[in-house]
């Protein structure tokens, strides 16, 4: 794609629904290139921008193809960074290669900016997403110097959240995300030593936690609730057209002729019945349903573990997304208002919650309901494991304790006859 790299460019390009990094060769200057990274979801539902880094193509003495990148959209104006992309090709053709391998950094903050935030952008999935994490649980250490981030400051930033009441787990995943960052500085010469390492122990977690999942009363009032809803959108959109009718309004569609109001039931019963994560239900295309084998497919390009699986679907899912794909247009199962990928259920599904009365219930939590009542139907931990997508069984044994009747026949065998 050619376009003028210009301040109206970035203004027109600000959302990147094309769910994949693409970029845009300047038609000024050979060479000069805007390279922009997908939008990312976090797990609040809020949508993150994608980043946008200019950078400089050209080729070496020798041939080869290289490029020097220049920094993100929000350290240069497009004009800067055109005349130091000029700068480059002009040194490289008087025989001279920009060492562009280690920007000047000096702060956490320019360091995450210029040189971690475009690799991690670029390797992960969840890259934008921790990005934006780094920034919102460390504000204090953005301007300090990498090489006087200390374990004592670390300590007394851990302390502060113990005491706000952030759970130990979370503390934990958070300074994972700066120990990772300090790594890669490490690694690429921006630290001489890692200022955590072997020094700031993980704080001890319980790693059998409770699993939350519904018992059958929960199951009832849940699914009663989706009905419910349903029935009350109907009965609102009857009252509209009533409405619009007496005034000779235009009337909107009748609900009562569609098997479902919105995505969300539908979406539930999808999520109950595989225990897919609800990026994959997001994600979920209507190439990957296999209506006559009766298998969902989970790509690896959208699964966590970055594994392809297939799950089998039993009657109610197969049903629900049968009546869904009737009312539905387009290769995404569940589009959002502009026919894209779905971002987020955060309000729908709190409003659900409090119908069903049901508390303390995350939507990734339907996950653990799925696992836990194959486990309870003697279902064995393997094929958990391989319906999940665990990479690892040590996943899948938080649910063994669901399943007692081994242990119970072991502890019998102590039992003397008589």
């Amino acid at each position: 794609m050619r376009e003028n790299i210009g301040v109206e460019l970035l203004r027109s390009c600000k959302v990147n629904s094309k769910r994949k990094t693409f970029e845009i060769y300047d038609t000024k200057l050979k060479g000069f290139t805007l390279k922009i990274y997908p939008d990312t979801v976090s797990k609040s539902g809020e949508i993150l921008p994608g980043a946008k880094t200019y950078l400089v193509r050209y080729r070496l003495p020798e041939g080869k193809q290289t490029r020097t990148v220049i920094g993100r959209h929000t350290l240069y104006t497009p004009a800067q960074a055109r005349d130091k992309a000029e700068k480059i090709l002009r040194s490289v053709k008087d025989g001279s290669v920009p060492n562009d391998s280690k920007p000047q950094v000096s702060t956490l903050r320019e360091y995450l900016e210029q040189v971690y935030s475009p690799w991690l952008i670029q390797n992960l999935k969840t890259g934008a997403e921790t990005e934006s994490r780094l920034k919102y649980c460390f504000p204090d250490l953005m301007e300090e110097k990498l090489h006087e981030i200390s374990p004592r400051i670390i300590e007394q930033w851990r302390t502060n959240k113990l005491k706000s009441g952030l759970s130990p787990a979370s503390i934990n995943r958070d300074l994972a995300n700066l120990r990772a960052a300090l790594s890669r500085a490490v690694e690429w010469e921006y630290l001489q030593v890692h200022p955590l390492a072997n020094k700031v122990k993980p704080l001890k977690i319980d790693k059998n936690p409770i699993i939350r999942f519904l018992d059958s009363k929960e199951e009832t009032r849940l699914l009663k609730a989706l009905d419910s809803r349903e029935a009350t959108i109907r009965s609102e959109r009857d009252s509209a057209n009533e409405w619009r009718r007496v005034r000779g309004y235009k009337l909107l569609s009748d609900l009562k002729e569609i098997e479902y109001v919105d995505h969300l039931k539908p979406m539930v019963i999808l999520s109950l019945n595989t225990g897919m994560r609800r990026g994959e239900v997001f994600s979920l295309r209507w190439k990957d349903i296999d209506f006559k084998r009766k298998i969902a497919t989970v790509r690896g390009e959208e699964a966590k573990s970055s594994v392809t699986r297939h799950i089998p679907l039993n009657e109610l899912a197969l049903a629900a997304l049968k009546n869904w794909q009737k009312q539905t247009e387009g290769e995404v199962v569940f589009p959002g208002k502009k026919n894209d990928q779905f971002n987020h259920t955060k309000r729908s599904w709190q409003s659900l919650l409090k119908m069903a009365t049901i508390d303390h219930f995350r939507w990734h939590d339907m996950r653990h309901h799925f696992a836990s009542q194959l486990v309870m139907a003697g279902v064995d931990l393997n094929t958990v494991r391989e319906l999940l997508g665990h990479s690892d069984i040590k996943m899948t044994l938080r649910y063994a304790h669901l399943g007692p009747e081994h242990k119970a026949a072991a502890v019998g065998l102590l039992v003397k006859k008589p």
